[in-house]
């Protein structure tokens, strides 16, 4: 019989452990911000790739010119 509150105690205490653990967050958000930035200038990066086609700028430029006329 003096085993099961030993078991029992030592259940809680791994189970306050990984309850502690799973809580301890710390830094997480610092890491969502980091993925959030990268995904951010990526984002930029391939916009800049597109502004500068020929392309774009031609029908960009259209655009402007029409929105003058009026």
């Amino acid at each position: 019989m003096s085993t099961t509150p030993n078991r029992i105690r030592r259940t809680h205490r791994v189970v306050d452990r990984l309850h502690a653990a799973a809580q301890d967050d710390q830094g997480s958000a610092t890491a969502e911000y980091a993925v959030v930035i990268l995904a951010a200038v990526a984002f930029a990066g391939v916009l800049v790739a597109v502004m500068r086609s020929g392309e774009v700028q031609t029908i960009l430029t259209e655009l402007v010119r029409g929105a003058l006329a009026l």
